[in-house]
């Protein structure tokens, strides 16, 4: 049974940093490309950044570009969301997601597995 596991959101004041985690287990991490998505109240759910299963290539939403950092551990089956200079707009729920393949995909319905989510909340 896959499962996906989220950790590391949190309350925080505009500008600061958050670091979310994902661990996975009962799949092959390495040959998953992995991503993170959002869905702020009232609107849809949105592609963050993603990763090939290698770690070697990764895709940005432009709105993150520059202040958000995704990186992998296959020994430890986990991967991480480094989010620094946050704003506001950046609150939403975020999910970790995999989808069996080595090419990160944008939309949402191209990935297998998704984690319960973690509360991401920027305060002014």
């Amino acid at each position: 049974q896959v499962q996906l596991d989220e950790s590391g959101g949190g309350l925080v004041q505009a500008g600061g940093s958050l670091r979310l985690s994902c661990a996975a287990s009962g799949l092959t991490f390495s040959t998953y490309a992995m991503a993170w998505f959002r869905q702020a109240p009232g609107k849809e759910r949105e592609f963050v950044v993603g990763i090939s299963g290698n770690g070697l290539r990764t895709y940005y939403a432009d709105s993150v570009k520059g202040r958000f950092t995704i990186s992998r551990d296959n020994a430890k089956n986990t991967v991480y969301l480094q989010m620094n200079s946050l704003k506001p707009e950046d609150t939403a729920v975020y999910y970790c997601a995999a989808r069996r393949g080595v090419v990160v995909r944008t939309l949402d319905r191209e990935y297998e597995y998704w984690g319960q989510g973690t509360q991401v909340t920027v305060s002014s």
